[in-house]
């Protein structure tokens, strides 16, 4: 069968992009999981970061840590719990920026979807929390050992409330992607994150490629006079190409679902990012039943995997320039046989 497409924005194939790495296959945010995303044909491995007491960047999916750690059960960090309000919301829990990097390295990571992927979960307790620099270091050493140069595409976590707290990223991102050779527009590096002021601060500092992430309601934690649907429309598309390379849009704001939970028809979202000259990379593919459209979908359980495959070479077909998943050797394949099909 011959699919029709839209052509990427530069005409190069898309880019599959490991989402926290192989996350569907190993805990998300370990080198272990960074290293399958890079054997399972990722062109981009994603490290959420936040920051530590010492100043020093570390991958987490949030600076709240009681979900993927196993902080709860140390007792000499007891009195660490707390309820903070982060971006007008309340969180109780542990913090990585009340701990030093030498304290969370005696951490150990756990499945944060454990009741969706059981066979992550045997692995608790296995894996060490990287430092950004770390991560870097994965990078290069396989680019060594393998030749071929895999790229790196950081989020700031909550720039905004690290920076009110003494702890901003920007100084420590900038210089560690500097220092591994990640530092000019041609290189495999995009710097992503939800608020703008932070992306538009990083415009004046550096060339890397900046990319704005809009999910399907809300706004940006930074900005309350603005909402992300303003920001996807053809003229807010216009604002954000004054500071940033690409767009990062929930899935949903491409291809929405209709009352059957199948896919509908696609939006004018990429074309309209594309007319403002932004790359596009949707966020996020996962083989798991509870986040596929009904008609993707396989066997009875939520946790049953599906055919995320199809899902993704249907928004392949709208143009989009990379995507955000979970499993990526899958992701990998689409994009492969979406060439040939």
């Amino acid at each position: 069968m011959n699919v029709r497409a839209v052509p990427t924005l530069s005409g190069e194939t898309p880019i599959v992009i490991a989402h926290r790495g192989a996350s569907g296959n190993v805990i998300e945010h370990t080198l272990e999981a960074y290293q399958r995303g890079i054997d399972d044909g990722a062109d981009f491995i994603e490290p959420d970061l936040v920051l530590t007491k010492d100043g020093v960047l570390v991958a987490r999916h949030e600076n709240e840590i009681s979900g993927t750690t196993n902080v709860a059960q140390k007792p000499e960090f007891a009195d660490r719990k707390t309820t903070k309000i982060i971006d007008g919301r309340g969180y109780t829990g542990w913090f990585t920026e009340d701990f030093t990097l030498a304290e969370l390295k005696t951490l150990r990571a756990k499945e944060r979807l454990p009741e969706l992927r059981p066979a992550n979960a045997q692995y608790d307790g296995d894996f060490a929390i990287p430092t950004f620099e770390e991560i870097l270091q994965l990078l290069k050493e396989h680019e060594a050992k393998a030749g071929e140069r895999i790229g790196v595409y950081p989020e700031t976590k909550h720039p905004s409330y690290f920076t009110s707290i003494g702890l901003a990223h920007q100084g420590a991102l900038l210089e560690l992607l500097n220092k591994y050779g990640f530092d000019g527009a041609d290189d495999p590096v995009f710097i992503q994150s939800f608020e703008v002021g932070n992306l538009q601060q990083l415009a004046t500092k550096t060339k890397i490629r900046l990319v704005q992430l809009v999910a399907d309601q809300g706004g940006p934690p930074d900005r309350n006079d603005l909402s992300y649907a303003n920001m996807v429309t053809p003229a807010g598309l216009a604002e954000i190409a004054k500071y940033a390379s690409g767009l990062g849009p929930s899935k949903s704001l491409i291809i929405g679902r209709d009352a059957q939970e199948r896919l509908g028809q696609p939006s004018s979202l990429v074309a309209d990012a594309h007319e403002a000259g932004l790359v596009v990379h949707p966020w996020t593919f996962r083989i798991e039943n509870v986040f596929l459209p009904s008609e993707f979908k396989g066997g009875y359980t939520d946790s049953a995997n599906g055919d995320v495959k199809a899902e993704i070479k249907a928004y392949l077909a709208t143009g989009i320039d990379g995507l955000f998943s979970d499993n990526p050797r899958e992701a990998a394949l689409a994009v492969d046989q979406f060439g040939t099909e």
